[in-house]
């Protein structure tokens, strides 16, 4: 999906496991709105998004299919062609979007990097982005705990790790897990 208005800035707005679906249809739409011209790349392949309720094979499919490494290429290859034409590039990732941002920060032609709940960053910890990077998670994870991976970036001085009282999912509109009120609060990472 791509929604161009001839700006000079762009965002490449990377999906969650699920795919290119409502919630990713939003945000797009709304940083479009604010004059960015938005790039959502299918790092799916081809296969349509998935439903919340199966979650458990969205992120098999991802992990058997796609993988980071194969995803972290496709959106360099992305951010080099596009260097040609934008003077400011920036990437908003969700999950294994916001993963897949940070394992591109340090890109030189990326300006600045935002990610939403990207648990699989704790394993990638010895990247060192050159971008601005905006790192926000909800105290409600699962399967690591948030502070120990701010801890072990704290030493990253173009990094900013915020943590807020929801759970992972809480900036979809579209999730059972939404809260609205923190996601007006970070929007403005977003469009500033």
């Amino acid at each position: 999906m791509e929604l161009k208005q001839n700006s000079s800035q762009c965002v490449i707005l990377l999906h969650e496991i699920y795919g290119i679906n409502s919630h990713m249809d939003y945000y797009a739409k709304a940083l479009y709105e604010k004059g960015f011209d938005v790039y959502v790349p299918n790092l799916l392949q081809g296969t349509t998004a998935f439903a919340y309720e199966d979650e458990e094979l969205a992120y098999k499919n991802f992990m058997e299919n796609i993988g980071f490494e194969k995803a972290k290429s496709k959106i360099n290859a992305l951010i080099n062609d596009l260097s040609k034409e934008y003077a400011h590039i920036r990437i908003i990732g969700f999950s294994i979007g916001a993963t897949i941002a940070w394992l591109c920060s340090n890109n030189r032609s990326v300006h600045k990097v935002i990610g939403f709940y990207g648990s699989r960053i704790r394993q990638y910890t010895d990247v060192i982005p050159n971008a601005e990077t905006i790192l926000i998670f909800g105290e409600q994870e699962k399967s690591f705990n948030p502070v120990d991976l701010k801890i072990s970036l704290a030493a990253y001085p173009n990094v900013l790790i915020n943590i807020v009282e929801a759970a992972h999912g809480f900036a979809d509109p579209y999730s059972p897990k939404y809260n609205e009120r923190i996601a007006n609060d970070l929007a403005g990472y977003l469009f500033d």
